[in-house]
């Protein structure tokens, strides 16, 4: 996916990813269970974690999914 054109999209891209670590890692998951629960390799769940992965819509209910958390969660 194209790279966000301003700094505000990285930054909120960066706030995004740390809040899913944070969220994945108080429920005591690894990269590589909640990637196994959704079908996607660990890699592009820990780059969406360092804000460098600008996920759609679909990728993010799959995320929420995979941590067992409500969307609104996440925001």
């Amino acid at each position: 996916m194209a790279w966000p054109v301003n700094e505000q999209d990285k930054e909120e891209l960066i706030k995004l990813g740390e809040k899913i670590k944070s969220l994945r890692q108080s429920k005591g998951l690894s990269l590589e269970q909640v990637a196994k629960r959704i079908d996607k390799d660990r890699q592009s769940i820990h780059k969406l974690e360092k804000g460098e992965f600008n996920p759609t819509y679909i990728y993010l209910k799959e995320i929420c999914r995979g941590l067992e958390i409500d969307m609104k969660e996440l925001f």
